[in-house]
């Protein structure tokens, strides 16, 4: 029975990636990829345990070269598709986003990581859409998931990426400027312009770097900014287990469970300006709610100071 319903996805995938705007089936239900279980069944993550045997870290080594060398191949082969449709943006864009679809589904295949994907019916709002980052594998799953239509927000930088930045920006993907507070709030402003005129919706790691231990960080003021700027609502999306499978600085890549959750949108029509910190709070206190407990922030209590 895994074999027909991983088959009819794979089968439904390819035809989706060129002719459909959805990254994912609508079906209301979740499923696993790479696993052995049953569709929809939990990952144990109870069971995972961690081999750091040189036949481990061997194959991780085989799975990041053929990623590497996969993704310079349909870089490359994208690349010359933006060339040929410079006259059209969001053409551009749109095939931007079916390269991710196409590149991050066959870096997770290739990785071989099961996946469980819960609330699959919320991918596709238009919206701004917010991850928490502790992993390289969490752009993978970006890419593969956020629906056609989406823009991603990076640090300038990204254009000097070979290959992957240049085809960034003929993607259409926008860019800002963080080490000028001025010029990045003038830059959210028109990015915040562009999703609205071109009807788009946006991803981005409120965040704002990744972190080290997988512990969630604090929120950037960024991404409630935008929102109110574009009237969008925000749909969260919690990633749990990415930095046991690739953690930040290591080159071992681990089977570990991984389990994408989209949660309901939340309405910003009514955020104003002056209650931004508690927006940021409200969508923060969301993620810790969701994620499990070593994934949340630690809590510091404060020694009480003596008068």
């Amino acid at each position: 029975m895994e074999k027909t319903a991983s088959g009819s996805f794979m089968r439904n995938r390819r035809l989706e990636s060129f002719f459909n705007a959805s990254p994912i089936p609508n079906m209301g239900v979740s499923w696993k990829i790479g696993s052995k279980k049953g569709v929809g069944e939990k990952p144990k993550t109870d069971l995972y345990v961690e081999d750091d045997g040189w036949m481990s870290i061997l194959i991780s080594w085989i799975r990041i070269v053929t990623c590497f060398v996969s993704m310079m191949v349909t870089t490359f082969v994208w690349a010359l598709i933006m060339l040929v449709l410079l006259p059209w943006p969001y053409e551009r864009l749109r095939q931007g986003n079916i390269y991710g679809h196409v590149t991050g589904r066959m870096l997770m295949w290739i990785l071989g990581n099961p996946i469980k994907i819960e609330g699959a019916k919320y991918s596709n709002t238009r919206a701004i859409y917010i991850c928490n980052h502790a992993s390289p594998i969490d752009i993978f799953l970006m890419m593969w998931l956020t629906p056609t239509g989406t823009v991603g927000i990076a640090k300038k930088e990204i254009v000097w990426y070979p290959l992957f930045g240049q085809l960034y920006v003929l993607a259409n993907h926008l860019r800002i400027d963080r080490s000028n507070p001025t010029a990045a709030i003038q830059s959210m402003k028109e990015v915040a312009r562009a999703i609205v005129k071109n009807k788009l919706s946006l991803i981005l790691f409120p965040e704002g770097t990744r972190s080290k231990d997988g512990r969630l960080l604090p929120f950037k003021k960024g991404f409630v900014h935008l929102a109110m700027q574009s009237h969008l609502p925000i749909v969260p999306i919690v990633l749990t287990g990415t930095h046991l499978a690739w953690r930040k600085g290591s080159l071992h890549v681990r089977p570990a469970p991984l389990t994408v959750k989209y949660l309901p949108p939340i309405k910003t029509d009514d955020w104003t300006a002056d209650k931004i910190d508690d927006h940021v709070k409200m969508v923060h206190d969301i993620y810790i709610k969701h994620l499990p407990q070593p994934q949340r922030p630690l809590v510091v209590e404060e020694t009480p100071t003596k008068s």
